[in-house]
């Protein structure tokens, strides 16, 4: 069988849409004086949406390697954006908080990630925008259960 050569398939659509999107935010957070990387915001605001978290499922969260991660939380830290907190639960492990500047560097980030959103949505009816959106939910959520199944799977067989 021959392989196929579509690039205008869901997984290559979704690809370069979120290439395109880390392009744009570091060209605008660049352009407003932000210094900050697309990772470094992508940490920000998953720290904001989860509240203290620790490195471990922010990590899984973000999809990057924990020593990947560490790097990304080093520079925040650096800047004053985030502190390690050791977990009450567990001593070992961190939790990783937003502090008030970078509780401040989320709000200026919000209306540029707004901006590309708005952008990105150009010509395409509201309802049919909202339409594109659920399905993108429903479809990320298969792949989550998936996952989740898949995980099940391999613990039972330990």
């Amino acid at each position: 069988m021959a392989a196929s050569s579509d690039t205008e398939t869901f997984g290559f659509i979704v690809t370069d849409i979120a290439r395109l999107i880390r392009a744009e935010m570091d060209h605008r957070t660049t352009e407003a004086g932000l210094g900050l990387t697309t990772g470094e915001g992508r940490v920000l605001f998953n720290v904001r949406r989860a509240g203290p978290i620790r490195q471990a499922a922010l990590a899984e969260r973000l999809g990057v390697e924990a020593m990947t991660l560490s790097g990304l939380i080093d520079r925040l830290e650096g800047k004053g954006y985030v502190e390690r907190q050791p977990d009450p639960a567990d001593r070992r492990a961190k939790l990783v908080t937003l502090t008030e500047a970078g509780t401040a560097v989320v709000a200026r980030i919000e209306p540029i990630a707004a901006g590309i959103r708005g952008d990105a949505a150009r010509g395409i009816d509201p309802d049919d925008w909202k339409r594109v959106l659920a399905a993108l939910r429903i479809s990320r959520q298969n792949l989550l259960a998936l996952r989740a199944e898949a995980q099940s799977g391999e613990s039972a067989a330990a």
